[in-house]
């Protein structure tokens, strides 16, 4: 498996990994809330931006299956966020999670960063013990508008 820098040719792989995984994980989510939420974070000029902008690090796995699953971070002052986490279904549990989190704590190192911040919906189970077996703490919940309606979401704090 390789963890590299994502390119634009990457973008149509990251909108099919996220609905995927999307579509796996979030069962209270209606089918077209995601597919509309999806198609709205992971347009090509939102990964374009993300992908040029300074204190940012979106990075890919690739195995002999293609791209396989992603992550995008970003620094501002002394913290890190982990705003995108997503494996595809098909190949979590071996390991891709974790190697693109120890690659993307590294990258955003670089930008002195002193603890990092990962936030997830309450209600994803999987994410929950996916940070806190990194080493995660929930720290703090709040709320995000999907779909016209309010979920709730945990904060997940690792002091570096």
């Amino acid at each position: 498996m390789e963890i590299r820098p994502a390119t634009a040719d990457d973008r149509s792989a990251i909108r099919d990994i996220a609905r995927d995984a999307w579509h796996d994980t979030y069962d209270e989510l209606a089918s077209d809330v995601i597919d509309d939420t999806v198609d709205d974070w992971y347009a090509d000029d939102e990964l374009e931006r993300a992908l040029s902008k300074p204190g940012t690090a979106v990075l890919v796995a690739e195995t002999d299956a293609g791209v396989v699953g992603f992550t995008h971070g970003v620094v501002q002052d002394d913290e890190g966020d982990v705003l995108r986490m997503y494996v595809h279904p098909d190949h979590q549990r071996e390991g891709v999670g974790t190697a693109l989190h120890e690659r993307l704590r590294d990258d955003l190192a670089d930008f002195n960063m002193n603890r990092m911040r990962a936030i997830d919906l309450a209600s994803n189970a999987t994410g929950r013990a996916f940070y806190e077996e990194l080493g995660f703490e929930e720290t703090d919940t709040g709320t995000v508008e999907l779909g016209g309606e309010a979920y709730e979401e945990v904060v997940y704090t690792l002091s570096l």
